[in-house]
């Protein structure tokens, strides 16, 4: 059972005040309520607000498509919603189970019910709520708070695929002891509460993720095992429906929260609203048989989802990356089949353009293996739910993405566990057979140009890959990395970006930058007079330009704007241009004045050889031999980082306890103008 999740949970703020109210409380603390998101050992009792964020969130221009209200205006919708009573996508029986799940799925879920046979509901004690604002602490409460709902999510799954009531007992007292709750979410999310972060104040229920997985949860007890529960109590229903409505319903028909943009239509949501959306969802269909609010609660979930795929671009990219496909694209896709079950299949929107290219964004940047492009926090190796990429695929009618998600099931891919998620969970589940059969093959892309993101990739002939970016130093989870790339070899890293360290009270602070690894200077970039690039949206990239002619790619841009007006740049053009055989950077500068102090660093995971002059030589982990030529201009260096901090702790698991090595380029004497180069190759000697 995993113990901690909120990693990747994007930025939120106090839904009753208003955006400038928060935003002048965060300037005037300096301390941005991220913290409390992300950080379990930061202190405090504060209400904080990620202020770093802010531009992206809500300044960001969005595309006003609003796909499904078009597709589904309110009159419409109340004519083809199915009631509760008619709402059943699900086997309910063993026998319409064992239709459709393999044996063996059977079998599993009916061990995993087993397993949560033997665990227990405790209450969550105050003193393990007020962990988080005692000591930072929200692992013992989130140990709690996961493990009930895992434990009834097997047990209910498992009475019914077994249907002989011998786990019946147990999900009653798991539907009472979360019923008995004070708070559905976790602890670290109470500063959404008007009284503050601290214990829950039970007149003030608030929505974060967890509160909305839970009622998803809950819900599912009901439509899974619903006349059961009746023939123990008829209590049992009422206080999940109760709970639900109080704590869910209520909170989301009426509130502002940020994730909804304060209730501004035009404003770019971050991905808590389609994981809310989904789950949210999965609660109205499964429970509320009252018309008028069922209908009015589904067009709340249209609104918001269409709110946020207005916020993207039309190629689907995500500035935060592939590590968000799952809790931002994946969980559209969770609403979307939610929506076209409800309506027998009228709503239907899985081939419009943007839904089509946002599904693409998982195999667009995919390298090899488990590898992934990591822009900002996104980590390098990734493990994307194979059922839903394949069921993905196959409802936008796009065969790589649908081969991508067979090629992830062959190789043992299957993420049907049940924490997050459930609903898409229950879609994977009957679509199993399916992907079992599917003999498709994958292919990966070779080149891909997705320019509201600006990030290029290309797949080289001779196994080496690249990809790069543009950008701007204020994106979501940004580092600052304008201009950045990295290289694999064989599906094997060789120029990397480290990736995210593990999150603590720094990472979100005014300290962010001063992390290593968020910083430019521990990027593929030059640092210019020991200037740094900067973090806000105005250092950004100019001028970017992208070709592709035959074999040649070329992508140009201008980084001069990511540093600081002390690195004293005129202009920084960066051109990345690969063929068939190798990979060029070119780096053409001139300064207002000489640049005294000049490196340019490469960030490496591989064995390093820098004792022949003008050349670096990297060993992959397979044995492969990459040569980068950089001439007679530059002395080199190298240094292993030491992973000593808190925050280092993390880049240990990515990496798998690899070295992580920093090579340093120093420009042997100033110049106010130049030109570089930098000549990546396969060293021919070397098997491929």
């Amino acid at each position: 059972m995993p113990l901690h999740f909120l990693n990747h949970i994007d930025t939120i703020e106090h839904n009753r005040k208003t955006h400038l109210e928060v935003v002048c409380e965060a300037l005037c603390s300096y301390i941005p309520m991220w913290f409390k998101l992300h950080c379990p050992r930061f202190p405090g009792r504060m209400k904080y607000l990620a202020f770093l964020f802010i531009p992206t969130i809500m300044l960001a221009q969005t595309t006003p498509r609003n796909l499904l209200q078009r597709n589904c205006p309110p009159e419409k919708l109340k004519q083809i919603l199915l009631s509760q009573a008619d709402f059943h996508p699900f086997p309910k029986t063993p026998e319409q189970w064992k239709k459709i799940l393999p044996d063996s799925m059977v079998r599993l879920l009916i061990k995993n019910g087993e397993d949560a046979l033997k665990e227990k509901f405790p209450s969550i004690p105050a003193t393990v709520t007020l962990d988080f604002v005692r000591n930072g602490d929200r692992i013992r409460y989130e140990n709690i708070l996961f493990g009930k709902r895992f434990w009834l999510w097997n047990l209910v799954l498992a009475e019914s695929v077994e249907g002989k009531k011998r786990f019946m007992d147990a999900i009653v007292d798991g539907i009472w002891s979360i019923s008995e709750e004070s708070f559905w979410g976790t602890s670290a999310h109470l500063f959404l509460q008007n009284k503050g972060a601290g214990l829950p104040d039970v007149e003030d229920p608030v929505v974060d993720l967890f509160a909305a997985e839970t009622a998803a949860t809950i819900a599912a007890a009901d439509y899974f095992v619903g006349p059961q529960l009746d023939s123990i109590s008829p209590q049992l229903r009422r206080r999940i429906y109760y709970e639900v409505n109080r704590r869910i319903f209520l909170p989301v028909d009426t509130a502002k929260y940020e994730w909804m943009g304060y209730g501004d239509v035009n404003a770019k949501l971050n991905n808590w609203a389609p994981w809310i959306m989904s789950n949210y969802l999965t609660a109205v269909l499964f429970l509320e048989n009252d018309l008028s609010k069922r209908n009015r609660y589904v067009n709340k979930a249209i609104q918001l989802t269409d709110q946020y795929i207005n916020g993207f671009g039309e190629e689907g990219g995500t500035e935060e990356g592939p590590h968000y496909w799952t809790f931002g694209a994946g969980c559209v896709f969770g609403i979307l089949n939610l929506l076209n079950s409800a309506t027998n299949g009228t709503i239907d929107i899985y081939k419009e353009k943007i839904v089509r290219n946002m599904g693409a964004y998982i195999y667009r940047s995919h390298i090899s293996e488990n590898y992934f492009v990591n822009v900002a926090d996104s980590r390098p190796e990734l493990f994307p739910e194979a059922v839903m990429v394949w069921r993905y695929g196959q409802a936008v009618n796009d065969a790589t993405l649908s081969s991508f998600g067979a090629w992830l099931y062959r190789r043992g891919a299957n993420n049907m566990n049940g924490t997050f998620h459930r609903s898409r969970a229950l879609y994977d589940m009957i679509s199993l057979k399916s992907v079992e059969a599917e003999q498709s093959i994958y292919h990966p892309v070779n080149e891909v140009w997705l320019p509201d993101v600006q990030l290029m990739t290309k797949r080289l002939p001779n196994g080496l890959f690249i990809a790069a970016h543009g950008g701007h130093n204020g994106e979501s989870h940004n580092h600052n990395d304008v201009g950045d790339f990295i290289i694999y070899a064989n599906g094997d890293p060789v120029i990397v970006d480290v990736g995210l360290g593990t999150y603590t009270s720094k990472t979100f602070s005014k300290d962010r930058y001063n992390l290593w690894f968020n910083a430019s200077g521990y990027h593929n970039l030059p640092t210019i007079n020991g200037q740094q690039q900067s973090e806000g949206s105005s250092y950004a990239a100019s001028n970017v330009f992208y070709k592709k002619e035959q074999a040649r790619t070329v992508l140009s841009m201008n980084i001069e704007k990511a540093y600081p007006a002390k690195a004293n740049l005129k202009t920084w053009k960066r051109n990345i241009t690969a063929d068939n055989i190798s990979i060029i950077i070119t780096d053409n500068f001139e300064a207002s004045q000489p640049v005294l102090a000049l490196t340019q660093t490469f960030m490496t995971v591989c064995a390093v050889d820098i004792s022949q002059p003008g050349t670096i030589i990297f060993t992959t982990a397979h044995g492969r031999k990459v040569l980068l030529r950089y001439g007679k201009a530059w002395q080199a260096t190298k240094e292993t980082i030491p992973l000593t901090t808190e925050e280092d702790q993390g880049l240990k698991v990515t990496w798998r306890n690899q070295p992580i090595t920093r090579i340093v380029l120093t420009l042997r004497s100033p110049e106010s103008k130049g030109k570089f180069q930098y000549t990546i190759i396969v060293d021919s000697k070397t098997k491929r």
